[in-house]
């Protein structure tokens, strides 16, 4: 867990770290792939990478973006992860648009664009892998704990596949795609971000070892590396 004094200082934090991610995956295996949030904070983070340390010397051609949750609105709406993220960040970078995976707009059925973009994961994933090897995915956490749009008895806590469809989601709009926590807990390392006393007991929920039908983000595990970062009003509660 690192915990900073407020929600600039976070955010300043978590780029800083996921430039230094970039680098270190692309010094392994050439490309790095990296799974981006939305929200306040996480919105906030990725518009900080391009004052981050390091940022210049990326090869952002040989990055891989991919989102963990997206509302099924219209391509550009607002509302939308990816039309934040390109404000925020994406529009300034010299990505590959090749190289960019936002998930599916409301031109189709939900569950099949769930289930189109699982099979853009597992294109990209290779040796018969279900999702490519995130080495970062980022993910928010909701007030009562929901982590992408996977919130409490979500069905998707359980589910096998890489992507869901979310039809009834208890925050606007109601028609949502999820990465599953299957899919989130074959990440390399998770980053858990929250700010805000708002978050506090999720974020000593999530620390106590929850129930992840409860409380999603306690499950919500890398495969190397889990971290938590929150800002000191998110960690009021924690001892």
């Amino acid at each position: 867990m690192r915990v900073y004094p407020d929600a600039d200082s976070l955010a300043a934090a978590v780029a800083a770290a996921l430039v230094a991610a970039i680098h270190q995956a692309q010094a392994r295996r050439g490309m790095a792939d990296i799974v981006l949030t939305g929200g306040g904070v996480g919105i906030k983070s990725l518009a900080a990478v391009l004052s981050a340390p390091g940022a210049d010397g990326v090869d952002w051609s040989r990055v891989n973006v991919w989102w963990g949750d997206e509302r099924f609105l219209p391509a550009g709406d607002p509302d939308r992860n990816e039309t934040q993220a390109k404000a925020a960040l994406l529009d300034a970078l010299p990505l590959d648009p090749v190289r960019v995976h936002p998930m599916p707009t409301d031109t189709q059925d939900a569950d099949d664009a769930a289930r189109a973009y699982t099979d853009q994961l597992c294109v990209h994933a290779g040796d018969a892998l279900d999702v490519p090897a995130f080495d970062v995915l980022m993910l928010g956490m909701g007030p009562e704990g929901h982590v992408a749009s996977l919130f409490p008895k979500s069905p998707g806590i359980h589910a096998a596949a890489a992507v869901i469809a979310v039809h009834d989601s208890p925050k606007p709009p109601p028609v949502r795609l999820s990465l599953t926590l299957a899919a989130i807990r074959a990440a390399h390392a998770v980053w858990l971000i929250a700010a805000g006393e708002e978050k506090a007991e999720a974020v000593a929920q999530c620390v106590a070892g929850a129930d992840p039908a409860q409380v999603p983000a306690a499950g919500a595990r890398g495969q190397k590396a889990s971290v938590l970062w929150v800002d000191a009003k998110a960690a009021t509660l924690l001892g």
